[in-house]
């Protein structure tokens, strides 16, 4: 880890200049925060999770704040990893920006084309971030809650996507520290701790579920401590694996608080919603913390 400063990180056999990074599904497909800030100062843009198809997502409504932090079920809508590699993936290179590619699938075969097709894709897509973890895809579970399933995922993934992969793991299951072993083991060169918990909130004049898809993944301030426990204890069993915190940083300190349970980078999310310079308030907020 980084003690002072933040300056180059390894993550595997990725480096990035620096370690905060965007979290996939809070800063769009490509160059949606570059009037906000240069997409370059970050250590990488993680995009919102592609899959190998385009896909329609969820019925409205999506998002819902919360006390302290929000509910969403989009349901991973997006239009497919052909589309992106060629209509939107150029422009965010031209920024200057490294981009780390999250891709998504309802089963082995659909993880596998998404990553086939992102072999294809310049040396500017660093990574391949497998999500295994979103809670809002109807008719399937949540893979990483499977280590066998989450590691035939990664299995398939690894050899064809001309990357490094990553796999972004869930803290609704107390078997993390099995699936963070099972998809290393596998071929992940790093995990991604954690995506949203699963939670529901109803609307007070309907007295029906607030979201049009039912239940969501809760995200914010209020699951940060779950967040960085499940990153100390993948930490304390898999000392060698890199880990990529994530899971409601507002500030430098929340964002060190990940390094000191272990992490090596970490991603900003929901407080992108508030206030599209986060990411990068973040960053500075954390060099600061880092040189007192």
């Amino acid at each position: 880890m980084n003690q002072i400063g933040c300056g180059n990180v390894s993550i595997g056999s990725v480096t990035l200049a620096n370690p905060v990074m965007t979290a996939s599904g809070t800063a769009g497909y490509g160059t949606e925060l570059a009037d906000s800030f240069d997409l370059s100062a970050l250590g990488a843009l993680v995009v919102k999770s592609l899959a190998a198809f385009e896909w329609a997502g969820n019925p409205a409504p999506r998002l819902r704040p919360t006390p302290a932090g929000m509910l969403n079920a989009v349901g991973l809508q997006g239009p497919g990893v052909p589309y992106w590699l060629a209509n939107v993936l150029p422009g965010m290179l031209r920024t200057g920006a490294t981009v780390v590619a999250s891709i998504w699938g309802r089963s082995v075969d659909e993880y596998r084309a998404a990553a086939e097709q992102l072999a294809a894709a310049p040396d500017g897509v660093v990574a391949v971030e497998v999500n295994l973890s979103c809670p809002n895809l109807h008719g399937s579970g949540i893979i990483a809650h499977d280590a066998g399933l989450s590691a035939d995922v990664i299995a398939a993934v690894a050899p064809v996507a001309g990357r490094p992969c990553w796999a972004k793991l869930s803290a609704n299951t107390d078997r993390i520290v099995d699936v963070a072993r099972a998809v290393h083991t596998a071929g992940a060169e790093a995990v991604t701790c954690i995506n949203t918990l699963l939670g529901l909130a109803y609307d007070q004049h309907t007295r029906q579920p607030a979201l049009g898809a039912g239940g969501g993944g809760l995200s914010g301030p209020a699951i940060h401590p779950v967040a960085v426990r499940a990153v100390h204890d993948v930490r304390a069993a898999l000392p060698e694996l890199p880990i990529i915190g994530v899971g409601g940083i507002t500030d430098g300190w929340s964002a060190q608080e990940f390094f000191l349970a272990g992490a090596s980078a970490v991603q900003v999310g929901t407080a992108t919603f508030n206030d599209p310079r986060a990411p990068i308030k973040i960053l500075e907020g954390l060099r600061r913390v880092r040189a007192t």
